[in-house]
């Protein structure tokens, strides 16, 4: 099994940083160069637990359509998804907020694990850990900004 862990920090509230990493439109801006797209099950605004959500998006050149589920939800520190049906064997994605400072640390810990035993652990190795940590950091980078432009929009209205 592949483990990814990240660490990103938003100058924002932690509830802005919640609510922006469950919004489905958020998810699909940051994938927009994967052709993503919500089309089934919650496919707009915030998803929340028992919800799930059917992505089709196109990874390394092949078309891919993965079901996620949110597992576990306590607001506004940590909230699970986990793959219900899609081409890996196993996938958990693990969100945390905490406050630090002046905004939000948030931590994500992403579990996959691909099909087909020791040729799917070598294809983990040699190169879909790289290819999905760097989707996962690029997605950390669109939801900094979106997160730090709400709580900028918030503190002008005060």
């Amino acid at each position: 099994m592949a483990i990814i862990c990240l660490e990103t920090f938003i100058h924002a509230p932690i509830e802005i940083c919640f609510d922006v990493s469950r919004d489905i439109d958020v998810h699909i801006e940051s994938t927009k160069h994967t052709g993503e797209r919500a089309i089934a099950g919650k496919i707009t605004g915030l998803i929340s637990l028992g919800e799930s959500v059917t992505w089709r998006a196109k990874h390394l050149g092949i078309w891919q359509t993965l079901t996620t589920k949110i597992t576990a939800y306590t607001y506004p520190t940590y909230f699970v998804d986990e793959m219900t049906q899609g081409a890996f064997a196993f996938m958990k994605h693990e969100h945390i907020f905490e406050t630090k400072d002046s905004g939000t640390l948030v931590k994500d810990i992403f579990r996959f694990d691909s099909p087909l035993g020791i040729l799917g652990t070598c294809v983990n190795t040699l190169f879909l850990t790289k290819y999905m940590r760097n989707l996962l950091v690029h997605r950390n980078e669109v939801i900094k900004a979106e997160a730090e432009r709400q709580a900028l929009q918030t503190q002008a209205r005060i």
